[in-house]
């Protein structure tokens, strides 16, 4: 089974109030487009859905430096035509795909730094600190109770989009016991 192979009314029907797009294994082995993508997050808007828009990038994207040209596209085409009333309420996770299913990590500097940048984005996107502070910016590459803390308290980071380790009920469950004390200590 693959991500993403449902439509927005059998999510409805099934209760979802959120939608995943743009996730590295649509763009990979479907080839979406950012195109696409962005016709996806109109209709999910469309249909009351929220959308998670992932962006990420390769590891041969990172080394040759155009790490920040890719996400700057992704967001760019992903938010196309969407207003700002709407924006405030989608959520982005920034997966780096060279980090997903390997065990391989960002560093806490490497993800802050994205994380920052991405809210930059928006911000200069929306021409509006109000919408790029609200926009909830998650993590999703290979968190784990071992790295959650360090990850989840960066400044920029407002949650995980959670892969395998949601799999693993203890796991999961530590990474949720994580993320509300963690979130306590950021809301003093």
């Amino acid at each position: 089974a693959y991500t993403g192979e449902i439509s927005p009314g059998m999510l409805l029907d099934a209760g979802c109030a959120y939608v995943i797009i743009g996730h590295s294994e649509r763009r990979q082995y479907f080839g979406e487009t950012n195109e696409i993508i962005n016709k996806k997050v109109s209709a999910a808007l469309k249909n009351h859905l929220i959308p998670i828009l992932c962006v990420g990038e390769t590891w041969e994207e990172r080394n040759q430096g155009r790490a920040f040209l890719v996400l700057n596209r992704q967001i760019l085409f992903g938010l196309q035509g969407i207003d700002n009333e709407k924006l405030s309420s989608i959520v982005v996770a920034y997966e780096p795909v060279w980090a997903i299913g390997t065990g391989k990590s960002a560093t806490k500097e490497q993800i802050q730094e994205v994380h920052a940048y991405l809210r930059g984005v928006i911000k200069e996107f929306t021409s509006s600190q109000e919408i790029a502070n609200q926009l909830r910016i998650l993590y999703g590459g290979s968190m784990n109770p071992k790295n959650a803390q360090e990850i989840l308290s960066l400044k920029d980071v407002d949650g995980g989009l959670i892969g395998g380790a949601s799999l693993k009920i203890d796991s999961f469950s530590s990474l949720v016991q994580i993320a509300e004390s963690v979130q306590k200590v950021k809301e003093q």
